[in-house]
């Protein structure tokens, strides 16, 4: 574990994560995280291979590790068309260049905890997705246990959006997934929770005229039919005889 407590009075500083990194970064990452890494995922990286990375470092830390990895983030931005969240957005699917981007990795070693490096570095993420036009959101995975992450992407916004059932396979055993969503440059969901009371409210309203049409119809058939008369507007029984007819609406044309 890298520094387990901070004895000095901190001064952290945020930089692109350089191929120097990759020695500590693969440190930090199998000491934090159950999954392992592919070497060629940190190759990447370092070399900002489709891969964009932020590195949290503390200038004020003693004997020469000024510069040395705290915390990191890295991310990856994706087309919103080949996304698992495509059907959690709502952008014109006509313009295939709409995109996303997804957080990969992020932690903060022990002893540097509780300091507001973690949620600094996912603003540096929403900051870089929104300077993209295309760009709709920012989104990520998160392990049904890790309660302490569940909560900080809850305190920054993002909306938890989908629970996915044995996303993850660790040591032979499955565990969910929660999938959270930030959504940047007018990028929303399908339905916000607004939009779906109104369609909700303009469907029970919908259904209400429905029923009483209905219920009008059913009632008109019970009425029977009376001729009407023009000019006097009254009712005529048309079981009367016609003699009957031509007697009562005298002066006025039967209908």
């Amino acid at each position: 574990m890298v520094n387990p407590k901070v004895s000095h009075r901190t001064s952290i500083c945020y930089r692109p994560i350089e191929p120097s990194d990759r020695e500590i970064l693969e440190q930090i990452h199998g000491d934090l995280f159950p999954i392992r890494y592919e070497s060629e995922f940190f190759q990447n990286v370092v070399d900002r291979h489709d891969i964009v990375s932020w590195a949290a470092v503390d200038r004020s830390r003693p004997n020469g590790r000024s510069d040395e990895l705290v915390g990191f983030v890295t991310a990856r931005v994706v087309l919103a068309k080949e996304s698992e969240i495509g059907d959690m957005l709502r952008y014109d699917s006509s313009k295939s260049d709409q995109t996303l981007v997804y957080i990969l990795t992020l932690g903060v070693v022990e002893g540097y905890r509780n300091l507001g490096i973690a949620s600094s570095l996912i603003q540096k993420v929403i900051k870089y997705a929104s300077s993209i036009p295309t760009c709709r959101a920012v989104y990520l995975h998160v392990i049904s246990y890790n309660d302490a992450a569940i909560r900080l992407y809850k305190k920054m916004s993002f909306q938890c959006v989908r629970r996915l059932q044995g996303f993850y396979l660790i040591s032979g055993q499955h565990y969910d997934s929660y999938l959270f969503v930030y959504y940047v440059n007018g990028g929303r969901s399908p339905c916000s929770p607004l939009e779906l009371v109104t369609i909700m409210v303009s469907y029970m309203r919908s259904g209400f005229k429905t029923v009483a049409a209905k219920l009008y119809k059913n009632e008109d058939r019970k009425v029977p039919k009376w001729p009407k008369c023009k000019e006097s507007h009254s009712l005529i029984s048309t079981t009367q005889h016609k003699r009957s007819l031509t007697t009562e609406c005298t002066g006025c044309e039967c209908v």
